[in-house]
C-alpha cells in the first residue's frame, strides 16, 4: 500500500489478516515462491494477499495457514471465520453507485481507527461538515454530477459522522487552515451554521480543533491536505492518506508514516491551542 492507491475492497480486518498471513509465513522460513507453488498461482498473488489488494479465499487461506505450520484445528478455524468476516461488505457498500475505489479503502480506515488526526487547508473535514456546507462543496467538486448523485453523496458523508456518536468515537484531532474559515462556501448562512458546528463540536472530549491563523506564516504541511490513522489492533501499523484531484496515496511504511506525523506534531505545536479555538472561531462567525 505504501505509495500507491490502496484497493477500494480492502479492509482493516483484511489488512491485519494479511500481515499475520506474512509474519506466520516468515516464522516458518516459507518464500514466496515456495507459498505460491503449494497454491498453483503467481508469488505476485501471495503478495497482493499480504498487502490485502485481493479477497482472501478461504481455500487458499486455509492450505496456507497448514504450510505455516499451524496445526491447531481451532486456530485454524477462528482465522478462517475472520477471514469470513473480512469478505463481508462494510456498512458503506450501500454506496458503492457513488463511491470511488480510493475512497471505500478511506472510509475503511475512518471506521476503525481510534485515532485520527488530519490537516486541511480547502474546507471543513466531512466527519463535521452540516448537510448544507457538504452539498455546496460536494457541487463545486463535482459540476457535472446529477443532482441524485450529489444527494447520495451528502448522505454518505452524514452516514460517517455517526461515527462519532457511536460506542466508542475514535479520538479525532484536526489543524484547521484559517482559509477554510474565511472562503465563503454557499450563502453566509451556510458558512455561520458550519462554524457554530464546529463550535459545538469542541464541547466534544473526543475531538480536538486548532486553527493555523495566517499569522503563523509557513508550517510543514503547506503541500496539502492529509490524514493519519491510528488502529488498536498492534497488528496493524499507522496509515497516511495524502488526496489529491485524482484520488488518493495511501502509506503504510514507518519512514513515510513518521514524516507525516512529525508535520502534524510541529503544526499543532505552531497552531493556535485548543483552549483558543472556539474563541477563533466566535470571532470569525460574527465576520460573516
Amino acid at each position: 500500500m505504501a505509495g500507491g492507491q490502496a484497493s477500494g475492497a480492502a479492509t482493516v480486518l483484511r489488512l491485519v489478516l494479511g500481515k499475520r498471513l506474512q509474519d506466520l509465513r516468515e516464522a516458518a522460513g516459507v518464500s514466496f515462491d515456495e507459498a505460491a507453488r503449494a497454491l498453483d498461482v503467481t508469488h505476485a498473488t501471495i503478495r497482493r494477499m499480504e498487502k490485502a489488494q485481493v479477497g482472501l479465499k478461504i481455500p487458499y487461506v486455509e492450505k496456507l495457514l497448514r504450510i505455516y505450520g499451524v496445526t491447531d484445528q481451532e486456530e485454524i478455524e477462528g482465522f478462517l471465520h475472520l477471514v469470513r468476516e473480512a469478505n463481508q461488505p462494510g456498512w458503506w457498500h450501500r454506496y458503492r453507485d457513488v463511491l470511488p475505489d480510493w475512497f471505500t479503502a478511506f472510509v475503511s480506515l475512518e471506521a476503525e481507527a481510534d485515532q485520527i488526526r488530519a490537516y486541511e487547508p480547502h474546507y471543513v473535514p466531512g466527519l463535521l461538515q452540516t448537510e448544507a456546507y457538504a452539498a455546496t462543496v460536494l457541487r463545486a467538486g463535482l459540476p457535472h454530477a446529477p443532482a441524485e448523485e450529489i444527494e447520495r453523496l451528502v448522505a454518505l458523508r452524514l452516514a460517517r459522522q455517526e461515527l462519532l456518536t457511536g460506542k466508542r468515537p475514535p479520538l479525532l484531532w484536526i489543524v484547521l487552515d484559517e482559509t477554510v474559515l474565511r472562503r465563503p462556501i454557499g450563502r453566509p448562512d451556510v458558512m455561520r451554521d458550519q462554524i457554530t458546528r464546529l463550535i459545538e463540536s469542541t464541547a466534544s472530549p473526543h475531538v480536538r480543533l486548532q486553527i493555523m491563523p495566517f499569522s503563523a506564516g509557513p508550517h510543514p504541511a503547506m503541500y496539502g491536505p492529509f490524514h493519519l490513522f491510528r488502529f488498536p489492533l498492534p497488528e496493524l501499523s499507522d496509515v497516511a492518506c495524502a488526496e489529491s484531484l485524482a484520488g488518493a496515496a495511501y502509506f503504510d511504511q514507518r519512514d513515510d508514516v513518521s514524516a507525516f506525523r512529525e508535520a502534524l506534531d510541529r503544526m499543532c505545536a505552531q497552531a493556535a491551542p485548543v483552549h483558543r479555538t472556539e474563541a477563533i472561531l466566535s470571532g470569525i462567525r460574527k465576520e460573516i
